[in-house]
Parts: C-alpha cells; structure tokens; sequence
C-alpha cells in the first residue's frame, strides 16, 4: 500500500504539504507548524506528520518559505578539517537533523585562526546562513564570533561561558577508561593524550588523572605521553613509555588511532596485548572491532552530538536568542580484546 502510493505521488511530480497532510491525516496548518518547529504539535501527530514526509520525499519550499522569514534557511559547520572521521560524523548527523527542519548546510574547514575569521565574513557577516556549529574550535577562536552571530560550539566549552555547547562529558570519560584499567588490577598505566592546546584534551586528562588520585595511585614519572591523534604518534608514544617504564601493564590512548600505533609499538617490541600490556582507545572507530586484538574503547555517540546541536541551533531562530548553556553527552564503555585482568 505505502510503496503504491509513494509511485503515485511520484508520478504525479513533487509532493506538496497537502500530500503530506492526507498521508498523516491532520491539517496542512499542522504539516506547516511541525516542518517550520512553531507551535505546539502532539509528539504522536509529530511522528505521524515526519513519516508521512519521509515517505513521501517531500522538501519544503525553501525559497519561499526562506523569503517568508527573511533567512537563508542555511546553516555553517566549520571543522578545523573535513577528513577526521569524528568531524565528519558530527557534520553528516547535523546535515541529516538540519533536512528534516527545511535548512541547509554548508560544511567548511579552518585549519587556522585566519581562516576562521575569513569564513565568518563570507558565511556569516554577509548573511549567507543563518547560524554557524563551530567544530572543536582551537585556541579560542570562538572569540572570533560577533556577539549578535546565533553559535553553538561543539567539543569543546566556551571559553568565557558566553556561547551554548555540545560536548562529550570528557571528564567522566576519562575516568571511566581509567577506571576499567583499575578494575582489571592494573597500576602501573601511561597515557598517551592528544595536543594540550584543545579543551577536550584538557578535560579528559583531568578526568583520567583524578581517578588514579582517589584510588591512591598516579601516572608512573614519565608516564604521560603527547600526541597529535595520529596513528604515528601513538606508536611513538608508546615506544616511548615502554623504554621510560620496564613495569609498564596497560596504556590509555586519548583517541583509536593513536591507540593503533600503540599495538604496533608493542608487538614490535615483542610484548604481547593484552597478556603483556593492555590497552584501551577511545572514540570507537567504526574499525575498532576489527583490529588485531579488538580495541577496547570509549565511545562517544557523534550522531547524538551533531543531531543535538543542528536542532538547539536552528530552534533558537525562532525564539531568538540561544541560551549558552553546556549540554554534556555520556560516554560508553565498550570492552573487547585488547584489555583483560592483571
């Protein structure tokens, strides 16, 4: 029945707001209030009205309805890059939450503080969308943004409080990756973090050194790495404090492919994961599980970040003002191979 009717509606061209309002049985006032987020509509009528769009293929009008509100029906997500697996996750899961709301969005990257700057006068200072998601933003730039410009920071927090933001409760993730180690009777840990100038690093690092603290142990001297995320950096790193620390049980790794690296820094050094050493990632790449032995990891949701953030984003142009609040998401644990008991 739904697959004939969908030929129909397809035959007869594009599906229009009264198509969407005779599948879900309700009013074309109440299509209207749930594609443009005003009013209150029942969460069941809501489900009814957002099938019967999916169903039907159907997209709003967005030269009219964007000449009806006087916007650009776009939004921005600027990432420092576009290829990190995590940014480009948090930009798709927006993309997806910013269609069903009727908006577009334009994906940039700012590699330096100059081209973030240069991307806020194009994208937002002339008025070619409507808001911008500003991805892990790096030393402060978010200072960068015009006190009038509708932002949402996402990764990290704002730096003076001033800006709404999305992050990962990095602290609790931290400890929760430290305290797996814990449980499986392991004391003698070295982390390798990623760079010290990003918050989340910041955080996660805080997290991570307060749950030793409370079980009355801390990192070994020289027991802290740094890397650059990169696969590279987590085999030197973890070279690195094997030849510092002969005791060395189990490594953190901030993130899964400086994790990678560490694999192959211990089997190169003929120690064994997890009989030897074990170790635990953090992100859980969608190879994780794949790896030799499985890794271990912290999972943070991206869809729920970036789904999350495209909605407070484009929900505060109707009510005009973005409430900077810090909306933090919870991590998970994810146990696989390359972790086990002392």
């Amino acid at each position: 029945m739904t697959g004939h009717t969908s030929r129909q509606t397809a035959n007869k061209g594009r599906a229009t707001i009264r198509d969407v309002a005779a599948r879900a049985g309700v009013s074309r006032q109440t299509v209207s209030r749930v594609i443009n987020a005003e009013g209150y509509v029942a969460p069941e009528t809501r489900e009814q009205v957002e099938l019967a769009i999916a169903e039907l293929g159907f997209r709003p009008n967005v030269n009219a309805r964007s000449m009806a509100l006087g916007r650009s029906q776009l939004i921005a997500c600027i990432a420092p890059n576009l290829t990190d697996f995590t940014f480009a996750s948090i930009i798709d899961a927006a993309e997806i939450e910013a269609r069903t709301q009727g908006y577009g969005v334009v994906s940039a990257s700012a590699e330096t503080r100059a081209d973030f700057v240069d991307l806020l006068d194009r994208l937002v200072a002339q008025r070619r969308v409507d808001g911008v998601l500003v991805i892990n933003p790096l030393d402060g730039r978010e200072s960068e943004l015009a006190s009038d410009t509708q932002a949402l920071l996402i990764g990290a927090r704002s730096l003076d409080g001033s800006r709404a933001a999305i992050t990962l409760d990095e602290e609790a993730a931290g400890r929760l990756a430290i305290r797996h180690l814990l449980s499986l009777g392991h004391r003698v840990i070295g982390m390798i973090q990623g760079p010290t100038d990003e918050d989340c690093v910041q955080v996660r690092s805080l997290g991570a050194l307060a749950e030793l603290h409370e079980a009355g142990l801390d990192l070994p001297a020289d027991g802290l790495v740094t890397g650059d995320w990169s696969a590279t950096s987590g085999y030197a790193g973890a070279r690195a404090l094997l030849e510092r620390i002969p005791g060395l049980t189990a490594i953190f790794a901030q993130n899964d492919r400086m994790a990678i690296g560490a694999l192959r820094a211990l089997r190169e050094a003929g120690r064994r994961v997890p009989d030897d050493v074990s170790i635990i990632g953090f992100d859980d790449i969608p190879l994780a599980s794949y790896f030799d032995p499985a890794l271990t990891t912290i999972q943070q949701d991206f869809a729920v970040m970036g789904r999350r953030a495209a909605h407070r984003l484009i929900a505060a142009f109707d009510a005009g003002r973005l409430e900077p609040t810090l909306e933090r998401i919870p991590a998970t644990l994810i146990v696989r191979q390359s972790t086990r008991a002392l």
